[in-house]
């Protein structure tokens, strides 16, 4: 990209992305859906299942305070998870109706429109972390001995986990023949985090399905936010969750690209 088209293609992407907020507060059921989804797990685990899930931690039953410290991290991720339904029904309800066809024709950055879509569904994800946070802060959730740098590592963390996941979801939108093919092609990435080690250490889960959960790449986004939140062991989980972000990153890009490239349907 040459040097005078980048301001025209960070002004044509900021007008993507106040097309994309602007449709999001057109539609806050859409955004309420993704704020109570883990906020009722939250709630859920803690509250209904939290006696019988915190035997797993250490072998017997832990204090409901050092439960929720252990679930929370998890939660976070799963928030991440539940907004890339709603960007994969977003980039294919634009493919389907034609708006993409006719901003093809008109004269701004090709690529702001994938843009915009990454960048919206990231800041939402970055806020529905937080409102998340705010809620297990109330519930008993406590953080005493992380220091600012860690928490800012922390944030950095979900918000490069969120950018990662974001352009695999765009891909799974552009795939996608209609949006509710796009919803249900994104299931997945809810799922993912339920087969992780969100709930119960890896180690208290049956022999058989524990590389399921070890090998994938919420496990080790999880413990390193709970070493960085709570002061347990990182170990190599950081080099691991950073390497999975990457990794997903370049692979959604490339996989978007190539799909938007192509002609429009």
């Amino acid at each position: 990209m040459s040097a005078p088209a980048l301001p025209l293609a960070v002004r044509d992407s900021a007008t993507m992305l106040r097309r994309n907020l602007l449709h999001a507060r057109r539609y806050p059921s859409l955004t309420l859906n993704v704020l109570l989804t883990p906020i009722v797990l939250l709630l859920l685990f803690v509250y209904i299942f939290g006696d019988v899930m915190s035997t797993g931690i250490n072998g017997e039953r832990a204090e409901r305070a050092d439960y929720i410290a252990y679930l929370v991290p998890g939660i976070l991720l799963m928030t991440i998870g539940g907004t890339l339904v709603g960007t994969a029904v977003s980039v294919a309800l634009d493919m389907t109706e034609g708006i993409v066809a006719r901003f093809r024709t008109m004269a701004i950055h090709r690529g702001s429109v994938l843009i915009g879509h990454v960048a919206g569904s990231v800041l939402r994800s970055v806020l529905s972390v937080v409102v998340v946070g705010a809620v297990a802060v109330v519930i008993g959730f406590r953080s005493t001995d992380a220091t600012a740098l860690e928490w800012l590592a922390a944030l950095g963390l979900l918000t490069l986990v969120a950018l990662a996941l974001t352009w695999i979801a765009v891909g799974m939108g552009l795939i996608s023949p209609n949006p509710e093919a796009a919803g249900n092609n994104a299931v997945p990435l809810i799922i993912l985090p339920f087969l992780s080690s969100a709930f119960v250490p890896v180690e208290a889960m049956p022999g058989w399905f524990q590389p399921v959960a070890e090998y994938q790449p919420f496990t080790p986004a999880i413990e390193t936010l709970r070493g960085l939140l709570l002061g347990s062991a990182i170990g190599h989980n950081g080099w691991l969750a950073l390497a999975w972000c990457l990794a997903l990153a370049a692979l959604g890009y490339v996989w978007a690209k190539s799909l938007y490239d192509r002609e429009p349907r």
